[in-house]
């Protein structure tokens, strides 16, 4: 799946994922690769970004709120206040404030 995150400031993420998780108005929930499509309100919370290993990420300046999860390397999370998520054809699109 791919997955871009979008700001008002920049494009913080763009890549190929495995999965992702959100927190979504009515609770957290997680996409894979050929997930029906959805459009989600996302509340105030972490987004957990899947992926299969960071050696082909380039984590740069653009990328300085996406942080590696402590336990697990192949986890990045991203805080948001609101969002709202598009995913249709194993491209995911999260607009996140």
């Amino acid at each position: 799946m791919y997955l871009e995150i979008v700001t008002p400031e920049a494009i913080l993420f763009s890549s190929e994922i495995d999965s992702l998780s959100v927190p979504g108005v009515d609770g957290e929930f997680q996409m894979l690769n050929n997930h029906a499509p959805v459009v989600s309100n996302l509340k105030e919370g972490t987004i957990k970004v899947h992926v299969h290993s960071q050696s082909n990420l380039k984590l740069n300046d653009l990328h300085g709120k996406l942080i590696p999860d402590e336990t697990d390397d192949k986890i990045l999370t991203l805080f948001i206040n609101s969002g709202t998520l598009e995913l249709n054809d194993n491209k995911a699109i999260i607009l996140a404030d």
